[in-house]
């Protein structure tokens, strides 16, 4: 299904980010595996296949590192199809005026300006592909409330506006522009998240956020990293050219 398709994944080092690079790769796409940790290359030993991949620190918080990954991949494989923006971070779990505000510019520059600039460096090599389309990895918190996550919740709401508009922008030159939503994976970080929000119970004027069934339309409503990556596929896929501007949930029901 993506054979000759070319890949850049940001946060390809671990969770959705690497399930996302294996699965591009077993429908036999190029991988880039971008991300700052050496987790990479653990990756793309997984991957086992050298020629259709290309390991490649990044840090999506600078232009120049970011600048200089994205050539690479296009000289390495000679060109560029499919950008997966999925690099992110969780940021404070505090109600809205305990956050810090170097937190909150740090959550947005690289949920949401680290996109931004990934999407500056790719959108020529994109423009020049027959096929080419950008993934925004967002979150079901860019679509419904999420107490106590005000920044993680700002830049995820700020991707829908980031892909909608480039959509358009990119849309004269057939390069689809989608964000995929998913609700809570499966995996560390929302167990930590879980686990923030229940000592809010402590915090004065702190009203705790919990996750339960009544929240999703599906009991099981988990969501695996498999889950999202077969939808990331998908919109790189030649079915889903005509698909772009969308918010698409993976998210068992959370936002119906």
């Amino acid at each position: 299904m993506l054979e000759e398709v070319t890949t850049f994944v940001t946060g390809a080092s671990q969770g959705i980010g690497r399930e996302i690079a294996l699965t591009m790769a077993d429908y036999g796409a190029n991988v880039a595996l971008a991300a700052r940790g050496e987790g990479i290359y653990e990756t793309a030993a997984d991957i086992g296949d050298d020629d259709r991949t290309l390991a490649v620190e990044t840090d999506v918080t600078d232009e120049e590192s970011v600048a200089a990954a994205i050539e690479a991949t296009a000289e390495s494989f000679g060109g560029l199809d499919c950008l997966v923006n999925n690099a992110g971070i969780a940021g404070p779990v505090d109600p809205y005026d305990r956050v810090e505000e170097a937190d909150w510019e740090q959550v947005l520059n690289v949920n949401l300006t680290g996109a931004w600039r990934c999407v500056k460096h790719a959108g020529p090599y994109l423009r020049e592909s027959d096929r080419g389309s950008v993934v925004n990895i967002g979150s079901i918190g860019g679509k419904r409330p999420y107490p106590n996550r005000t920044p993680y919740a700002a830049s995820k709401m700020g991707l829908v506006g980031l892909t909608r508009t480039l959509a358009y922008e990119l849309g004269r030159d057939d390069v689809t522009v989608n964000v995929v939503q998913p609700g809570p994976v499966a995996g560390d970080r929302i167990e930590d998240a879980i686990a923030a929000q229940a000592e809010l119970a402590s915090v004065e004027n702190a009203e705790p956020a919990s996750i339960g069934d009544d929240d999703f339309a599906l009991p099981d409503y988990l969501i695996q990293p498999e889950d999202v990556a077969e939808q990331v596929a998908y919109l790189a896929g030649p079915h889903a050219r005509k698909i772009t501007g969308q918010e698409i949930a993976v998210d068992a029901g959370g936002t119906y």
